[in-house]
Protein backbone atom coordinates (compact mmCIF):
# COMPACT_ATOMS: atom_id res chain seq x y z
CA UNK A 1 0.00 0.00 0.00
CA UNK A 2 0.85 3.98 -0.46
CA UNK A 3 2.58 5.30 2.67
CA UNK A 4 0.86 7.45 4.39
CA UNK A 5 2.67 10.68 4.99
CA UNK A 6 2.95 9.96 1.38
CA UNK A 7 1.11 13.35 -0.82
CA UNK A 8 -2.15 12.07 -2.66
CA UNK A 9 -1.64 11.94 -6.45
CA UNK A 10 -4.16 11.28 -9.14
CA UNK A 11 -2.72 8.93 -11.40
CA UNK A 12 -5.71 9.48 -14.27
CA UNK A 13 -4.27 12.67 -14.30
CA UNK A 14 -1.35 12.49 -15.15
CA UNK A 15 -1.66 9.34 -17.82
CA UNK A 16 -4.24 11.83 -19.03
CA UNK A 17 -1.24 14.46 -19.23
CA UNK A 18 0.70 11.86 -20.90
CA UNK A 19 -1.77 10.92 -23.35
CA UNK A 20 -2.62 14.87 -24.40
CA UNK A 21 1.13 15.66 -24.66
CA UNK A 22 1.32 12.50 -27.44
CA UNK A 23 -1.78 13.71 -29.03
CA UNK A 24 -2.70 10.42 -30.36
CA UNK A 25 -6.65 8.82 -30.58
CA UNK A 26 -8.15 7.36 -28.05
CA UNK A 27 -8.56 4.25 -29.84
CA UNK A 28 -4.55 3.73 -30.12
CA UNK A 29 -3.82 4.57 -26.24
CA UNK A 30 -7.08 2.85 -24.29
CA UNK A 31 -4.98 -0.56 -24.86
CA UNK A 32 -1.51 1.34 -23.65
CA UNK A 33 -4.24 2.78 -20.85
CA UNK A 34 -5.16 0.35 -19.83
CA UNK A 35 -1.31 -2.00 -19.05
CA UNK A 36 -0.22 1.21 -17.52
CA UNK A 37 -3.23 1.38 -14.63
CA UNK A 38 -3.02 -2.63 -14.30
CA UNK A 39 0.62 -2.14 -13.64
CA UNK A 40 0.23 0.73 -11.31
CA UNK A 41 -2.23 -1.16 -9.34
CA UNK A 42 -0.28 -4.25 -9.06
CA UNK A 43 2.79 -2.41 -7.84
CA UNK A 44 0.69 -0.72 -5.48
CA UNK A 45 -1.17 -3.57 -4.16
CA UNK A 46 2.22 -5.76 -3.73
CA UNK A 47 0.21 -8.65 -5.31
CA UNK A 48 0.73 -10.14 -9.35
CA UNK A 49 -3.61 -10.74 -9.22
CA UNK A 50 -5.95 -10.18 -11.80
CA UNK A 51 -6.41 -6.48 -11.80
CA UNK A 52 -9.44 -5.37 -14.83
CA UNK A 53 -9.44 -1.59 -15.92
CA UNK A 54 -12.84 -0.11 -17.31
CA UNK A 55 -13.30 3.70 -18.99
CA UNK A 56 -16.78 5.20 -19.56
CA UNK A 57 -15.98 6.77 -22.54
CA UNK A 58 -19.43 8.99 -21.94
CA UNK A 59 -18.65 9.91 -18.73
CA UNK A 60 -14.53 9.68 -18.87
CA UNK A 61 -14.88 7.72 -15.93
CA UNK A 62 -12.06 5.23 -15.36
CA UNK A 63 -12.42 2.55 -12.56
CA UNK A 64 -9.77 -0.28 -11.85
CA UNK A 65 -11.13 -3.37 -10.15
CA UNK A 66 -9.26 -6.55 -8.37
CA UNK A 67 -11.36 -9.46 -9.20
CA UNK A 68 -10.50 -13.07 -8.51
CA UNK A 69 -12.02 -16.17 -7.44
CA UNK A 70 -11.17 -17.30 -3.79
CA UNK A 71 -10.16 -20.56 -2.74
CA UNK A 72 -8.40 -22.89 -0.44
CA UNK A 73 -6.00 -24.69 -3.00
CA UNK A 74 -5.06 -23.74 -6.61
CA UNK A 75 -6.72 -26.08 -8.76
CA UNK A 76 -4.59 -28.51 -11.01
CA UNK A 77 -3.50 -27.77 -14.22
CA UNK A 78 -3.29 -28.87 -17.22
CA UNK A 79 0.67 -30.56 -17.44
CA UNK A 80 0.24 -29.64 -21.29
CA UNK A 81 -0.20 -26.20 -20.23
CA UNK A 82 3.60 -23.67 -20.59
CA UNK A 83 4.65 -21.47 -17.62
CA UNK A 84 3.50 -18.69 -18.72
CA UNK A 85 -0.47 -19.80 -19.06
CA UNK A 86 0.04 -21.21 -15.76
CA UNK A 87 0.57 -17.48 -14.06
CA UNK A 88 -1.91 -16.47 -16.16
CA UNK A 89 -4.57 -18.73 -14.82
CA UNK A 90 -3.21 -18.59 -11.21
CA UNK A 91 -3.83 -14.71 -11.37
CA UNK A 92 -7.43 -15.19 -10.98
CA UNK A 93 -7.39 -16.79 -8.00
CA UNK A 94 -6.68 -16.13 -4.54
CA UNK A 95 -5.96 -18.21 -1.70
CA UNK A 96 -8.57 -17.67 1.85
CA UNK A 97 -6.24 -15.99 4.32
CA UNK A 98 -5.08 -13.50 1.68
CA UNK A 99 -8.88 -13.01 0.22
CA UNK A 100 -9.74 -12.18 3.91
CA UNK A 101 -6.90 -9.13 4.17
CA UNK A 102 -9.61 -7.40 1.65
CA UNK A 103 -13.02 -9.24 3.16
CA UNK A 104 -12.77 -10.67 6.50
CA UNK A 105 -15.53 -12.64 5.56
CA UNK A 106 -14.32 -14.12 2.32
CA UNK A 107 -15.07 -18.25 2.02
CA UNK A 108 -13.90 -20.41 -0.57
CA UNK A 109 -15.85 -19.85 -3.53
CA UNK A 110 -16.78 -16.35 -3.33
CA UNK A 111 -15.74 -14.06 -6.22
CA UNK A 112 -13.93 -10.77 -4.61
CA UNK A 113 -14.14 -7.86 -6.15
CA UNK A 114 -12.14 -4.85 -5.28
CA UNK A 115 -12.07 -1.30 -6.55
CA UNK A 116 -8.91 0.28 -6.34
CA UNK A 117 -8.47 3.76 -5.42
CA UNK A 118 -6.34 5.27 -8.14
CA UNK A 119 -5.86 8.87 -6.34
CA UNK A 120 -3.80 6.90 -3.46
CA UNK A 121 -0.99 5.54 -5.62
CA UNK A 122 1.93 6.17 -4.62
CA UNK A 123 4.60 7.80 -6.52
CA UNK A 124 6.50 5.11 -7.19
CA UNK A 125 3.57 3.67 -8.62
CA UNK A 126 2.39 6.53 -10.88
CA UNK A 127 6.02 6.58 -12.25
CA UNK A 128 5.94 3.38 -13.27
CA UNK A 129 2.54 3.74 -14.70
CA UNK A 130 4.03 6.53 -16.95
CA UNK A 131 7.18 4.83 -18.05
CA UNK A 132 5.00 2.14 -19.06
CA UNK A 133 2.13 4.21 -21.00
CA UNK A 134 4.86 6.14 -22.68
CA UNK A 135 6.56 3.15 -23.78
CA UNK A 136 3.14 1.52 -25.21
CA UNK A 137 2.39 4.40 -27.09
CA UNK A 138 5.54 4.60 -28.58
CA UNK A 139 5.50 0.66 -29.56
CA UNK A 140 1.87 1.75 -30.96
CA UNK A 141 3.25 4.28 -33.34
CA UNK A 142 6.06 2.05 -34.52
CA UNK A 143 3.75 -0.64 -35.29
CA UNK A 144 1.20 2.13 -37.49
CA UNK A 145 3.99 3.74 -38.62
CA UNK A 146 5.20 0.39 -39.78
CA UNK A 147 1.77 -1.36 -40.73
CA UNK A 148 1.01 2.16 -42.87
CA UNK A 149 4.03 2.26 -44.22
CA UNK A 150 6.02 -0.44 -45.07
CA UNK A 151 4.12 -1.80 -47.81
CA UNK A 152 4.27 1.27 -49.78
CA UNK A 153 8.25 1.24 -49.99
CA UNK A 154 8.94 2.55 -53.58
CA UNK A 155 5.67 4.74 -53.96
CA UNK A 156 5.48 8.38 -53.94
CA UNK A 157 4.15 10.72 -51.19
CA UNK A 158 3.41 14.25 -50.92
CA UNK A 159 4.16 15.84 -47.68
CA UNK A 160 4.78 19.18 -46.47
CA UNK A 161 8.22 20.42 -44.44
CA UNK A 162 8.00 20.94 -41.05
CA UNK A 163 11.98 22.02 -40.35
CA UNK A 164 15.43 21.40 -41.28
CA UNK A 165 17.60 19.29 -38.40
CA UNK A 166 21.16 19.65 -39.64
CA UNK A 167 21.07 18.66 -43.58
CA UNK A 168 18.52 16.42 -42.99
CA UNK A 169 14.72 17.78 -43.97
CA UNK A 170 11.76 16.18 -41.93
CA UNK A 171 7.96 16.29 -43.51
CA UNK A 172 4.88 15.55 -42.17
CA UNK A 173 2.87 13.02 -43.83
CA UNK A 174 -0.18 14.23 -41.65
CA UNK A 175 -1.78 12.37 -39.30
CA UNK A 176 0.64 13.35 -36.81
CA UNK A 177 3.36 11.30 -38.91
CA UNK A 178 7.25 12.73 -39.69
CA UNK A 179 9.65 11.32 -42.01
CA UNK A 180 12.61 12.50 -42.90
CA UNK A 181 14.50 12.82 -45.94
CA UNK A 182 18.26 12.63 -45.22
CA UNK A 183 20.98 14.46 -46.81
CA UNK A 184 22.30 11.45 -48.75
CA UNK A 185 18.63 11.00 -50.26
CA UNK A 186 18.08 14.83 -51.57
CA UNK A 187 19.24 16.75 -54.42
CA UNK A 188 22.29 18.25 -55.49
CA UNK A 189 22.00 22.04 -54.88
CA UNK A 190 18.34 21.31 -54.16
CA UNK A 191 17.16 23.75 -51.06
CA UNK A 192 13.78 22.91 -49.11
CA UNK A 193 12.16 25.32 -46.52
CA UNK A 194 9.82 25.28 -44.12
CA UNK A 195 6.12 25.11 -45.38
CA UNK A 196 7.11 24.09 -49.17
CA UNK A 197 5.14 21.16 -50.61
CA UNK A 198 7.20 17.96 -51.31
CA UNK A 199 7.11 14.96 -53.30
CA UNK A 200 9.10 11.96 -52.73
CA UNK A 201 9.58 8.11 -52.65
CA UNK A 202 9.14 6.29 -49.85
CA UNK A 203 12.65 4.60 -49.35
CA UNK A 204 12.27 2.64 -46.22
CA UNK A 205 10.25 2.15 -43.16
CA UNK A 206 13.84 2.56 -40.08
CA UNK A 207 12.94 0.94 -36.82
CA UNK A 208 15.53 1.49 -33.91
CA UNK A 209 14.44 0.78 -30.09
CA UNK A 210 15.49 4.73 -28.80
CA UNK A 211 13.45 6.30 -31.70
CA UNK A 212 10.96 3.94 -32.89
CA UNK A 213 9.76 3.66 -36.37
CA UNK A 214 11.19 6.61 -39.10
CA UNK A 215 9.76 6.43 -42.75
CA UNK A 216 12.61 7.43 -44.60
CA UNK A 217 12.38 9.28 -47.70
CA UNK A 218 14.41 9.78 -51.23
CA UNK A 219 14.23 12.57 -54.17
CA UNK A 220 17.79 10.78 -55.40
CA UNK A 221 16.89 7.32 -56.02
CA UNK A 222 15.77 5.99 -59.42
CA UNK A 223 12.33 5.05 -57.79
CA UNK A 224 11.76 8.82 -57.61
CA UNK A 225 12.47 9.61 -61.09
CA UNK A 226 10.46 6.01 -61.97
CA UNK A 227 7.39 7.73 -60.23
CA UNK A 228 7.52 11.03 -61.80
CA UNK A 229 6.81 9.16 -64.82
CA UNK A 230 4.51 7.05 -63.97
CA UNK A 231 2.76 9.90 -62.68
CA UNK A 232 3.22 12.06 -66.05
CA UNK A 233 2.62 9.62 -68.58
CA UNK A 234 -0.63 7.66 -68.85
CA UNK A 235 1.10 5.26 -71.16
CA UNK A 236 3.67 4.45 -68.41
CA UNK A 237 0.64 4.10 -65.68
CA UNK A 238 -1.74 1.70 -67.77
CA UNK A 239 1.38 -0.87 -68.65
CA UNK A 240 1.66 -0.32 -72.43
CA UNK A 241 4.82 1.82 -71.91
CA UNK A 242 7.28 -0.48 -69.30
CA UNK A 243 10.38 1.30 -67.63
CA UNK A 244 13.38 -1.19 -67.82
CA UNK A 245 15.67 0.43 -65.86
CA UNK A 246 16.86 3.84 -64.50
CA UNK A 247 20.33 5.51 -63.71
CA UNK A 248 20.54 8.89 -62.00
CA UNK A 249 23.57 11.24 -61.18
CA UNK A 250 21.15 13.26 -58.77
CA UNK A 251 20.52 17.08 -59.88
CA UNK A 252 22.76 16.51 -62.83
CA UNK A 253 21.58 13.92 -65.46
CA UNK A 254 19.70 11.03 -65.51
CA UNK A 255 18.74 7.84 -68.02
CA UNK A 256 15.43 5.98 -68.31
CA UNK A 257 15.18 2.88 -70.72
CA UNK A 258 11.37 2.36 -71.58
CA UNK A 259 10.12 0.35 -73.87
CA UNK A 260 6.66 -1.01 -75.41
CA UNK A 261 5.27 -4.22 -76.88
CA UNK A 262 2.51 -2.13 -79.23
CA UNK A 263 4.80 -1.12 -82.27
CA UNK A 264 1.80 2.10 -82.39
CA UNK A 265 3.03 2.84 -79.70
CA UNK A 266 6.66 5.05 -79.39
CA UNK A 267 7.76 4.87 -75.78
CA UNK A 268 10.19 7.51 -76.31
CA UNK A 269 8.07 10.02 -78.19
CA UNK A 270 5.13 9.07 -75.33
CA UNK A 271 7.60 10.02 -72.07
CA UNK A 272 8.76 12.96 -74.21
CA UNK A 273 4.81 14.58 -74.79
CA UNK A 274 3.89 17.17 -77.29
CA UNK A 275 6.69 19.81 -77.60
CA UNK A 276 8.02 18.04 -74.52
CA UNK A 277 5.43 18.93 -72.19
CA UNK A 278 5.51 15.70 -70.22
CA UNK A 279 9.28 15.45 -69.64
CA UNK A 280 9.91 19.07 -68.97
CA UNK A 281 7.56 19.00 -65.75
CA UNK A 282 9.66 16.14 -64.40
CA UNK A 283 13.17 17.76 -65.43
CA UNK A 284 11.60 21.13 -63.49
CA UNK A 285 10.62 19.09 -60.51
CA UNK A 286 14.17 17.21 -60.09
CA UNK A 287 16.01 20.77 -60.37
CA UNK A 288 16.51 20.88 -64.45
CA UNK A 289 18.34 17.62 -64.30
CA UNK A 290 19.08 16.49 -67.54
CA UNK A 291 17.26 13.27 -68.74
CA UNK A 292 18.26 11.15 -71.39
CA UNK A 293 15.34 8.75 -72.75
CA UNK A 294 16.22 5.59 -73.86
CA UNK A 295 14.51 3.39 -76.20
CA UNK A 296 15.35 -0.04 -74.44
CA UNK A 297 15.96 -3.12 -76.71
CA UNK A 298 16.13 -6.92 -76.12
CA UNK A 299 19.32 -7.04 -78.19
CA UNK A 300 22.62 -5.81 -75.98
CA UNK A 301 24.88 -4.03 -78.25
CA UNK A 302 21.55 -1.99 -79.87
CA UNK A 303 21.00 -1.19 -75.74
CA UNK A 304 24.41 -0.25 -75.31
CA UNK A 305 24.40 2.25 -78.59
CA UNK A 306 21.46 3.64 -77.36
CA UNK A 307 22.28 4.60 -74.18
CA UNK A 308 25.61 6.10 -75.72
CA UNK A 309 23.85 8.18 -78.13
CA UNK A 310 24.72 10.55 -79.86
CA UNK A 311 28.21 8.79 -79.90
CA UNK A 312 28.93 6.96 -82.98
CA UNK A 313 29.54 3.85 -82.16
CA UNK A 314 32.46 1.47 -84.28
CA UNK A 315 32.50 -1.41 -82.48
CA UNK A 316 31.68 -3.74 -79.28
CA UNK A 317 33.28 -6.47 -78.23
CA UNK A 318 32.43 -8.73 -74.72
CA UNK A 319 35.23 -9.76 -72.80
CA UNK A 320 34.03 -13.44 -72.31
CA UNK A 321 33.84 -14.32 -69.02
CA UNK A 322 32.75 -11.49 -67.27
CA UNK A 323 30.40 -8.11 -67.23
CA UNK A 324 32.56 -5.93 -69.72
CA UNK A 325 31.77 -4.76 -72.40
CA UNK A 326 35.28 -2.64 -74.56
CA UNK A 327 33.75 -0.17 -76.72
CA UNK A 328 35.19 1.80 -79.82
CA UNK A 329 33.67 5.44 -80.71
CA UNK A 330 34.43 7.89 -83.26
CA UNK A 331 36.79 10.41 -82.06
CA UNK A 332 34.15 13.23 -82.98
CA UNK A 333 31.56 11.68 -80.64
CA UNK A 334 34.20 10.87 -77.96
CA UNK A 335 33.95 13.50 -75.70
CA UNK A 336 30.47 13.72 -75.68
CA UNK A 337 30.25 9.75 -74.91
CA UNK A 338 32.37 10.00 -72.08
CA UNK A 339 30.71 13.26 -70.46
CA UNK A 340 31.69 15.44 -67.61
CA UNK A 341 33.76 13.47 -65.67
CA UNK A 342 32.84 10.35 -67.18
CA UNK A 343 29.07 10.76 -66.29
CA UNK A 344 27.34 9.78 -69.75
CA UNK A 345 29.50 6.76 -69.43
CA UNK A 346 28.92 5.90 -65.76
CA UNK A 347 25.25 6.47 -66.54
CA UNK A 348 25.15 4.49 -69.39
CA UNK A 349 27.11 1.54 -68.00
CA UNK A 350 24.65 1.39 -64.79
CA UNK A 351 21.49 1.55 -67.49
CA UNK A 352 22.86 -1.36 -69.24
CA UNK A 353 24.41 -3.51 -66.70
CA UNK A 354 27.78 -3.68 -68.26
CA UNK A 355 30.85 -2.52 -67.18
CA UNK A 356 31.49 -0.20 -70.59
CA UNK A 357 35.51 0.30 -71.25
CA UNK A 358 35.82 3.09 -73.57
CA UNK A 359 38.36 3.81 -76.36
CA UNK A 360 38.48 6.73 -79.12
CA UNK A 361 38.72 5.33 -82.54
CA UNK A 362 42.37 6.25 -82.39
CA UNK A 363 43.57 5.10 -79.51
CA UNK A 364 42.48 1.82 -80.00
CA UNK A 365 43.82 1.30 -83.74
CA UNK A 366 47.21 2.79 -82.35
CA UNK A 367 47.72 -0.08 -80.55
CA UNK A 368 49.00 -3.49 -81.86
CA UNK A 369 48.07 -6.77 -81.41
CA UNK A 370 49.33 -7.76 -78.28
CA UNK A 371 47.89 -4.60 -76.57
CA UNK A 372 44.46 -5.17 -78.09
CA UNK A 373 44.34 -8.70 -76.63
CA UNK A 374 45.59 -7.69 -73.31
CA UNK A 375 42.49 -5.27 -72.67
CA UNK A 376 40.55 -7.70 -74.00
CA UNK A 377 41.86 -10.52 -71.29
CA UNK A 378 39.28 -11.07 -68.73
CA UNK A 379 40.58 -10.01 -65.21
CA UNK A 380 40.91 -12.43 -62.42
CA UNK A 381 38.67 -10.16 -60.02
CA UNK A 382 36.45 -9.69 -63.14
CA UNK A 383 36.00 -13.43 -63.77
CA UNK A 384 35.35 -13.87 -59.80
CA UNK A 385 32.91 -11.24 -59.40
CA UNK A 386 30.95 -12.19 -63.14
CA UNK A 387 30.72 -15.86 -61.73
CA UNK A 388 29.38 -14.49 -57.79
CA UNK A 389 27.06 -12.55 -59.50
CA UNK A 390 25.76 -15.73 -61.83
CA UNK A 391 25.30 -17.91 -59.26
CA UNK A 392 23.30 -15.27 -56.65
CA UNK A 393 21.04 -14.76 -59.55
CA UNK A 394 20.41 -18.57 -60.12
CA UNK A 395 19.99 -18.98 -56.42
CA UNK A 396 17.42 -15.56 -56.60
CA UNK A 397 15.82 -17.74 -59.36
CA UNK A 398 15.49 -20.81 -58.08
CA UNK A 399 13.81 -19.53 -54.82
CA UNK A 400 11.53 -17.45 -56.98
CA UNK A 401 9.98 -20.69 -58.58
CA UNK A 402 10.09 -22.50 -55.79
CA UNK A 403 8.32 -19.53 -53.83
CA UNK A 404 5.99 -20.22 -56.79
CA UNK A 405 5.55 -23.50 -56.52
CA UNK A 406 1.50 -24.66 -55.01
CA UNK A 407 2.31 -26.82 -51.94
CA UNK A 408 1.05 -30.44 -52.31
Amino acid sequence: MAKKNEPKVNLVEVLKEVMDAKNMDDTIIEGALKQALISAARKYLHLEKKIEVEIDKETNEIHVYLRVDVVDDYPDYDPEMTAEEVEKMDEGYMLVPEAQEYNEDAQPGDFLEIEVPTTTFGRQAIQTAKQLLTQQIRDAERQKITDTYRDRVGSMISGEVLRLEGRNVIVSLGKQTEAMIPHKEQISHERLVQGQSVKAVIARVEESAKNGAQVILSRASGDFLKELFRQEVPEIYEGSVEIKGVARDPGFRAKIAVYSRDEKIDPVGACVGMKGARVQTIVRELGNERIDIVHWNPDQDVFITRALAPANIVKLTDVPGTNRTVVVINDENLAQAIGKNGQNVKLAATLVGRDLDVFGENEWSAKNEEEKAQVLKPREQELQRFARNKAESLFAGAKADADQEPEA
